[in-house]
């Protein structure tokens, strides 16, 4: 599998947000297919016991067309999901992406639109400080 060119960023990102990345990539098998997400990760509340678990999907959005790029995370975003719900319905799935990209494409009114009618969570990432600027769910 080929990793997201910002792949170890969000990785960084999610660590110094402490979160702790028990998966990468997540291998999921749901009703005859294979899946992978990029990356699994565990928020610990306490030592002894667990807090929220979630999946992470990372998007680059560096082509020239953010709409096909859109197109295919919001298809991979649904499928997962659907997986998810399925065979491990206590994770939460997220679509990473670029605060640049966040700021230039995901607060059109279009896409926050197509973003809310399908319920995507969102986690927006910084690059040049490697660190999470906003959870969105």
């Amino acid at each position: 599998m080929a990793r997201d060119l910002f792949h170890n960023i969000v990785r960084s990102a999610l660590e110094k947000d402490g979160w702790s990345v028990t998966d990468d990539p997540l291998n999921i098998r749901c009703g005859g297919v294979d899946v992978q997400i990029d990356l699994g990760a565990e928020l610990l509340v306490a030592a002894e016991k667990s807090g929220e678990k979630i999946a992470v999907e990372i998007k680059n959005f560096v082509s020239a067309s953010k709409i096909s790029e859109f197109h295919m995370a919001l298809g991979q975003f649904i499928n997962y999901r659907t997986a998810l719900r399925a065979e491990e319905p206590s994770r939460n799935l997220y679509l990473a992406v670029p605060l640049v990209t966040y700021n230039d494409f995901f607060n059109l009114p279009f896409i926050q639109t197509v973003v809310n009618e399908n319920k995507l969570k969102l986690i927006i990432y910084n690059l040049e400080t490697e660190e999470i600027e906003q959870w969105i769910s």
